[in-house]
């Protein structure tokens, strides 16, 4: 059964040379890896529970979810998804949401019924909410990401009373200097440590010509979740697989102690030369190859 799921996923083709043996696997060089479920969203819209199997073969241990509406992830309850990763051997530490401002009607978005979605992530295992992006129409001022922080404080003290912790994915829009500040400092500035975290991007803050090495420096500790996701050699600086592109990862995870980092997640939002199932493959073989 779930070869012929699989061969549906990527293709035909042999799956012995595709999905290695997870005990071959050394944790001792980089850790449990992470995969964010948004890289592989038009798999898991068809068939959800298929991708889960075709990744956690691969090697991934950790999911972070992309796909929480209204109470159900993926169309599926959080008793009946949390059983099937259980079964699959996988955990989901961490899980991203928007304001909610695109959607009024949605329910469990920072906007809108936000405990809902604090109850169900503690309920699935999350340690984790992160707002993973603002729309164009919500970061046209400055004041605007004052406003954010506020936002991400507020739903950090209702996640905290279910002993879930509230996060900021980043893009490389936050870089780039607005009124003569940095967007991104004014919500590390303007958040509580104690209950915001960031989830730092990589790839993007690479792109907006900024030292991630130089954040964990300065902010020691705060960057408890990572981006993991290379940048492709061309004057494009498209998205690529880890390990094929120009971001030096075994640099950056020398620094993981000082950032705070407790979960890193493999993202691609976009897959050029490959089916995104198999962009997935070749960059946790890249990162379980990894020493630093």
């Amino acid at each position: 059964m779930f070869r012929r799921e699989f061969s549906k996923l990527i293709g035909a083709g042999a799956l012995t040379s595709i999905i290695p043996s997870r005990s071959l696997w050394d944790l001792k060089k980089v850790g449990k890896i992470g995969i964010q479920l948004y890289t592989v969203r038009d798999a898991m819209e068809k068939d959800p529970v298929g991708t889960l199997k075709t990744i956690a073969a691969m090697g991934y241990d950790d999911v972070e979810v992309a796909g929480y509406k209204n109470g159900k992830y993926y169309g599926m309850t959080p008793k009946v998804f949390k059983s099937i990763l259980n079964d699959l051997g996988l955990s989901v530490k961490s899980g991203h949401t928007l304001t909610g401002m695109q959607d009024m009607s949605a329910v469990g978005t920072p906007l809108n019924q936000f405990e809902r979605y604090a109850e169900d992530a503690a309920s699935i295992g999350q340690d984790y909410i992160v707002l993973a992006y603002l729309l164009e129409n919500e970061r046209e001022k400055l004041d605007q990401y004052k406003g954010i922080a506020d936002l991400l404080n507020k739903c950090g003290v209702t996640a905290a009373k279910h002993g879930v912790k509230m996060a900021y994915h980043n893009h490389d829009f936050e870089f780039m200097e607005m009124e003569g500040k940095i967007p991104y400092d004014i919500l590390l500035a303007n958040t509580d440590e104690s209950i915001v975290d960031m989830e730092l991007d990589l790839y993007w803050i690479e792109k907006a010509k900024k030292s991630a090495k130089k954040y964990f420096e300065n902010h020691a500790g705060r960057f408890s979740l990572w981006h993991v996701k290379d940048m492709d050699k061309t004057e494009e600086q498209f998205f690529t697989e880890v390990g094929n592109g120009v971001i030096d990862f075994k640099d950056i995870f020398t620094c993981k102690k000082k950032a705070g980092m407790k979960h890193f997640y493999v993202e691609q939002d976009k897959c050029k030369n490959h089916l995104p199932i198999e962009s997935v493959k070749i960059s946790i073989d890249y990162l379980q190859g990894m020493r630093y």
